[in-house]
């Protein structure tokens, strides 16, 4: 491939092993990091393979032919996955988002679902169970997806221009399909659908209020249309700061077209600020990591596909989980070192890149989004 590759299989085995402290932690919900924010939201990444080739997640330079994907025998099994996804909720998690890469790649996934749809919360309560997708497979597995206990779905969708989709997505896919797909979704009961807009200055912010447009008039307020600022993960998307259109300019945009009114939170520690539209059309939502931070109530964990525990998206390292699984460890044990690990957390980021002290005393590469999902 050239000088230009970046060697990406030290990111996937830098781990840190999993510590079970000699005091066990009990799995009381209660836990809560060093920044005092409780554990809520597990996002599971089931494969790290995706058919997009995103220049802003996987690009295709170094993500090419060549590359080498795990292999199926370093996946975690759906077992697995639902054995410490069942020790997750024991520690307080109430929502699992399943992720990849590209989910609806992993072979059998409605069969994961089923057992995560079986899990209840210490009151008996079941989980909220989600799923990011592409789009390109939705409408041939949203049934299934729905009747295995799927709740909802949020579908990665970064222009409604054709030429401009195909261009982003590189691989020539073509952006009516993935509508279809969510027509699918929500016929199937997968609703209120996500869609998630990635938005990169000079390359699809024009097509802001033509999608918004085409969402609040074909799908209603069965979906909410989410902006994402374009953000600096991992170690290979060529991330620049002038590529940015922060939330505040976008939503002037948007608000000049269909003005705008803000609502509250649905859920703490929610990523998107609410808005709505004020003739009823609807509701958006701004997801502002680089220019408003919102590390102060994260409460959000991610299993990667091979079992490593990261506790920031923007994390250089991973807890290994993996091992402990596969070394005959009981369930407190592998409890205690996600508490252990829980405990400790004090990432944060986002706010010190604000700041402009993000890369202090680190050295390390970030973990790729596709990687640990979004």
């Amino acid at each position: 491939m050239g000088e230009s590759v970046i060697p990406l299989t030290d990111l996937r085995t830098r781990a840190t092993p999993a510590r079970v402290p000699a005091v066990p932690i009990p799995a009381t919900g209660l836990l809560s990091d060093r920044l005092g924010r409780p554990l809520r939201d597990l996002r599971i990444s089931v494969t790290d393979r995706c058919n997009f080739r995103c220049s802003y997640c996987m690009p295709k330079e170094v993500f090419d032919r060549d590359y080498r994907f795990l292999p199926q025998s370093s996946l975690l099994s759906f077992e697995e996955i639902t054995r410490v996804a069942r020790l997750f909720v024991a520690h307080g998690v109430v929502k699992l988002r399943l992720t990849g890469g590209e989910p609806l790649l992993r072979k059998g996934l409605e069969v994961l679902v089923q057992q995560l749809a079986a899990l209840r919360t210490p009151q008996g309560e079941p989980l909220d169970i989600t799923l990011t997708t592409n789009g390109t497979l939705l409408a041939r597995k949203a049934v299934a997806l729905r009747e295995a206990g799927l709740k909802r779905v949020t579908v990665s969708l970064d222009a409604l221009d054709d030429d401009i989709f195909r261009r982003m997505n590189d691989v020539d896919f073509p952006v009516a399909d993935v509508l279809a797909g969510i027509d699918a979704a929500l016929a199937a009961g997968l609703a209120p659908i996500k869609i998630n807009m990635v938005v990169k200055r000079g390359t699809n912010d024009h097509e802001i209020v033509p999608l918004a447009r085409h969402v609040r008039e074909r799908f209603g307020p069965g979906a909410v249309l989410r902006f994402i600022e374009y953000m600096d993960v991992g170690a290979t998307n060529g991330w620049r700061l002038d590529e940015v259109l922060p939330s505040a300019e976008l939503r002037a945009r948007l608000h000049a077209a269909f003005p705008l009114e803000p609502l509250p939170a649905a859920a703490p520690g929610e990523t998107a600020e609410r808005w709505r539209y004020a003739d009823g059309g609807g509701e958006v939502g701004f997801i502002s990591s680089v220019t408003q931070a919102f590390c102060g109530d994260c409460n959000r964990a991610r299993l990667s596909t091979e079992g490593q525990l990261f506790l920031c998206l923007f994390a250089t390292r991973g807890h290994d989980l993996r091992s402990l699984l596969r070394g005959g460890a009981s369930d407190a044990d592998i409890a205690s070192a996600i508490g252990l690990a829980w405990q400790e957390r004090s990432d944060r980021y986002s706010e010190l890149r604000g700041s402009g002290t993000a890369e202090a005393g680190s050295g390390e590469r970030r973990v790729e989004m596709h990687y640990i999902g979004g």
